[in-house]
């Protein structure tokens, strides 16, 4: 590292906040802003021995480079969500995944069981469930998000490593 490099790397860090503004206002997030601008910090650190002219301009480029990668990325994974939205369901693997598990719902407490089947299973609303069941309605989130977390950790004692990849190839023995 020559003489010149320390004081290329103070310019960079005296210009943080302009940086920042700058991608901030190119993706919209500020957190996504701040890791973008610390990638390209981290990236740039070998290379500022190799800058021949104004690093600052140079650090906007690479900025600007970093912008549209991430927006590359984003995209891609935009088309990937899409893709596997618009996917048939398999009428199997469903029936087998949820034959599965409605076992297992019988396992919990009968509110709980009854609180996923009658939200989850009959898509009755929260606050219709709650006046069914004489409870209010912050009783009858709570008491869902618990069963949830119940049958959560029931599938994943029955069912293994199978849980951890999504009940995909289901081999357990609550079938």
């Amino acid at each position: 590292m020559d003489d010149v490099t320390p004081q290329i790397a103070q310019q960079l860090v005296a210009n943080h906040r302009a940086f920042l503004a700058f991608v901030e206002k190119r993706v919209g997030n500020p957190a996504v802003a701040e890791e973008i601008l610390q990638d390209a910090f981290v990236r740039s650190l070998d290379k500022l021995d190799t800058i021949e002219e104004s690093a600052i301009g140079w650090f906007y480029r690479v900025l600007r480079n970093a912008i549209i990668d991430h927006h590359r990325r984003r995209a891609a994974a935009d088309r990937k969500h899409e893709a596997l939205a618009n996917e048939p369901v398999d009428d199997e693997l469903h029936r087998v995944v949820c034959a599965c598990v409605a076992q297992l719902v019988d396992t919990l407490k009968p509110e709980y069981a009854s609180a996923l089947r009658r939200i989850d299973v009959e898509g009755v609303s929260v606050k219709d469930y709650a006046t069914e069941a004489g409870i209010s309605q912050s009783n009858a989130g709570v008491r869902v998000f618990r069963a949830r977390d119940a049958l959560r950790k029931q599938v994943a004692r029955a069912c293994g490593t199978c849980a951890t990849h999504g009940c995909l190839d289901c081999s357990c023995s609550a079938k």
